[in-house]
């Protein structure tokens, strides 16, 4: 009897805490993410890019759920003060073994400031190329064209190369093709440009390049580059290739391919 009443005592004191912290941790959640979402939608209609919405409410939501915590543990009875000076006595400690994290949130800072990409863009950076998706506090979602989500570190964005291929409304397709030595390179001149001027997603201004480029070990090589807008880049360069053939085969143009004789010697008996 004497355990069962100091269990009683126990659930007495410290169950109506814990189903108190239990509450304001289940209603704390819920406001932090009815708060980050009215503050989402605040900045979407005053105009911010989609880049900057996505990191502000990330860190937003994660500054809620912090007051949250500490709410819970003062419910809890735990001296939030001291919890928060034993936090800052071991910030340095924290700080070097989460360096990584922290440089990535500077790096998280520095893509924000200087912006160069937005949600929507397809990049080459950190190692992976991709359609920018969101902008979370160390990394940055990424798509791939074959429909995979990378978490790219922003650190690996900032401290390497990034290659923006939205950035500009127009992208130049370079393409190059080979004709046999026997060919008309005339003849050649004039099918490509028949075959540039029949596409009209080919753009007049800046006009196309075609010239002979080389004079290879096989082939004479023609460089073919056209301007076109950026989203329609991948769909021209197949189309191209593909019309290319056809009409160089309607024509009797031959595009040759590296070849090599082999003779074979044999040895007379000693």
């Amino acid at each position: 009897m004497e355990y069962l009443d100091m269990a009683k005592g126990i659930v007495a004191t410290y169950g109506v805490k814990v189903v108190a912290a239990a509450i304001i941790f289940i209603v704390g959640r819920w406001l932090a993410k009815f708060l980050t979402s009215v503050l989402e939608q605040m900045m979407i209609r005053s105009g911010l890019d989609s880049m900057l919405v996505s990191f502000l409410r990330n860190i937003v939501y994660t500054a809620a759920m912090a007051f949250v915590f500490l709410a819970v543990l003062a419910k809890l009875g735990i001296q939030t003060t001291s919890f928060i000076a034993v936090l800052g006595a071991a910030g340095l400690a924290i700080g070097l073994a989460l360096q990584g994290s922290l440089s990535n949130f500077a790096s998280g800072v520095m893509l924000v400031l200087f912006r160069p990409f937005k949600v929507g863009d397809y990049i080459e950076a950190g190692g992976t190329s991709g359609t920018v998706e969101e902008m979370l506090i160390f990394s940055t979602k990424m798509k791939t064209p074959d429909n995979k989500a990378v978490f790219v570190p922003n650190g690996s964005i900032t401290g390497g190369t990034i290659v923006n291929y939205s950035a500009k409304d127009t992208r130049r397709v370079d393409l190059v093709f080979g004709v046999s030595y026997e060919d008309d390179i005339s003849k050649v001149k004039q099918i490509i440009d028949e075959v540039l001027n029949a596409d009209d997603r080919i753009l007049k201004d800046p006009a196309p390049t075609v010239g002979l480029a080389e004079l290879g070990e096989s082939s004479v090589n023609f460089v073919v580059r056209p301007w076109v807008s950026a989203a329609d880049y991948w769909a021209v360069r197949f189309s191209l290739n593909e019309t290319m053939k056809l009409r160089f085969d309607q024509e009797g143009v031959s595009i040759p391919y590296p070849q090599r004789d082999v003779h074979l010697h044999e040895k007379s008996a000693a």
